[in-house]
């Protein structure tokens, strides 16, 4: 009888706009996150323009799952749906983080090489974007991910090396809790970008 019912009853396509707009808006929160970075002039509102995504992203999260639990038919596994939108919220929940945290802990002047981290992370999430706008017809979904990954990859040996740094440079060990906290905030971006191409890789799977 379900199989007969998802036959008759349309499915709700409006999910998959969703899914891009959740995009699109942790792909705005990474390009603020550099723009923060290299033009750190005003950090209080450049931080205060991230936390408006961060609320938006907080907003078309929970619009999405009171859709998911009103709708009887679904494009997508409902696990699936609740997965993707949890996963896609993290990004920018982790974005907003690290730029809270520059303004939380009074840093004065960015190191060397962050803002590299956070290209990296907008390079991830322009990814990410192109595979959730191609999701619905499963087009080079696969191939994005691949992408996803490697920039992931990236992330982490930059990671690494910065943290590296950070350690042999500075002096100051309250510095060096500070960076390492931003640092890693901005890396686990990245990683966050990893699991949504995860879940991503697991729907066009399940439906090949």
């Amino acid at each position: 009888m379900p199989g007969l019912m998802s036959r008759i009853l349309p499915k709700d396509a409006s999910f998959f706009d969703t899914f891009v707009e959740l995009a699109e808006n942790i792909h705005a929160g990474s390009q603020a996150l550099v723009h923060m970075l290299e033009n750190y002039t005003d950090p209080e509102i450049q931080a205060g323009a991230i936390k408006a995504l961060e609320h938006k992203g907080d907003n078309l999260t929970h619009a999405l799952m009171t859709r998911l639990n009103q709708t009887f038919i679904t494009p997508l596994d409902r696990e699936d749906i609740h997965e993707l939108a949890s996963k896609l919220d993290d990004v920018v929940d982790l974005i907003d983080a690290a730029a809270s945290r520059l303004v939380t802990y009074r840093v004065h002047t960015i190191r060397p090489g962050v803002a590299e981290l956070a290209r990296t992370l907008h390079e991830a999430t322009g990814m990410v974007v192109s595979a959730v706008r191609e999701l619905e017809k499963h087009d080079r979904v696969l191939e994005f991910c691949v992408e996803i990954n490697r920039l992931e990859n990236d992330g982490d040996r930059l990671c690494r090396a910065l943290i590296a740094k950070l350690f042999d440079e500075e002096k100051d060990p309250i510095q060096i809790i500070k960076w390492k906290e931003i640092i890693e905030a901005i890396e686990t971006s990245t990683d966050k970008c990893e699991d949504v191409a995860n879940v991503l890789e697991s729907v066009v799977l399940k439906s090949g």
